[in-house]
């Protein structure tokens, strides 16, 4: 597998495996009716935000993003974001993502990763971010609307790199 930068022409296998999981407004913070033009402002806009593919026999298996958190006195800790196609799941695609960003980030000079806002029921990305070393340092109450729980949880994650 080959993890690189995201060109133009992988734009449509990008939306292929962002479409179900924006639609089923489970894990992302996009409103799961906005497509692709709110599906690929999520992903893709923000100051000095990467995107990357996974890549395996000319098939995109998955995606991430990498930026800073935030900018001044917080521009040293990054935020990534990971998607996986539906067909290639529980394959190891985002624990190989995962490891690219954390080292994507150690090259750019980033001190440390910061997962925002994780939905609490999102229970296999959460086993992940923690076997890879990262805590949960905070907790929303009910701050996510899940289609199916309805009010839950969602976790800060940290990890100095």
């Amino acid at each position: 597998m080959l993890i690189r930068p995201a060109e133009p022409a992988d734009h449509d296998a990008i939306w292929s495996i962002l479409a179900p999981i924006c639609a089923a407004g489970e894990t992302f913070c996009v409103a799961p009716d906005g497509g692709r033009d709110a599906a690929f402002d999520y992903w893709f806009a923000g100051k000095g935000r990467e995107v990357f593919v996974a890549e395996a026999e000319g098939a995109i298996l998955g995606t991430s993003y990498l930026r800073p958190n935030q900018g001044g006195g917080g521009a040293h800790v990054a935020n990534a974001g990971y998607a996986t196609g539906a067909a290639s799941q529980g394959k190891g695609i985002a624990r190989a993502l995962l490891a690219h960003s954390l080292d994507a980030a150690r090259a750019r000079g980033f001190r440390a990763m910061q997962f925002n806002f994780v939905v609490a029921t999102n229970t296999r990305a959460i086993a992940t971010w923690e076997a890879a070393g990262f805590a949960i340092v905070g907790c929303l109450p009910r701050a996510f609307a899940h289609p199916r729980h309805g009010w839950v949880n969602a976790l800060v994650m940290f990890r100095e790199i």
